[in-house]
């Protein structure tokens, strides 16, 4: 059941909760205006071309974007000069675009739960991994580039 305990299928799920909590549970509460589309439209687009900027680093350096997987590589230029985990920041960024598009104010605590969860899932485990594999390589880079933003 690995293929199912990966960050895009708890993204999907934090996702639908959102939506659902719009759809059934809005209580009549809402953001009220156009700049919450705005808003989350930007903070879509924003997550999206981080995911593609990783991804496409994860390519030229030939290496596993599996968070099971064993990376051959370290990856410590482009968007990987900014954050150790661009693609969860972009899966952070979606959830909270998705979550102003849909109006759905009383899912906004899902944000901060699904970043708790995917840094206890799988950031805290690849860490772990990286420093076993690159050892003094990941230190320094641990030191230099936040985890986050």
């Amino acid at each position: 059941m690995k293929w199912i305990d990966v960050p895009p299928v708890w993204l999907a799920g934090f996702v639908a909760l959102a939506w659902v909590q719009s759809r059934h549970l809005a209580f009549g509460l809402g953001f009220g205006g156009h700049w919450a589309d705005l808003l989350g439209g930007m903070m879509i687009g924003g997550g999206l071309l981080l995911m593609v900027l990783a991804l496409s680093a994860f390519r030229r350096h030939a290496t596993t974007v599996h968070p099971h997987g064993t990376p051959e590589r370290l990856i410590q230029s482009g968007i990987f000069s900014r954050s150790r985990n661009p693609i969860y920041v972009g899966d952070a960024l979606l959830l909270a675009g998705f979550v102003l598009r849909f109006d759905a104010v009383l899912a906004l605590p899902l944000v901060p739960i699904f970043i708790w969860v995917i840094e206890q899932r799988f950031i805290l485990p690849e860490e772990n991994r990286l420093r076993k594999l690159f050892r003094a390589d990941y230190a320094r880079y641990e030191r230099k580039v936040r985890r986050w933003l």
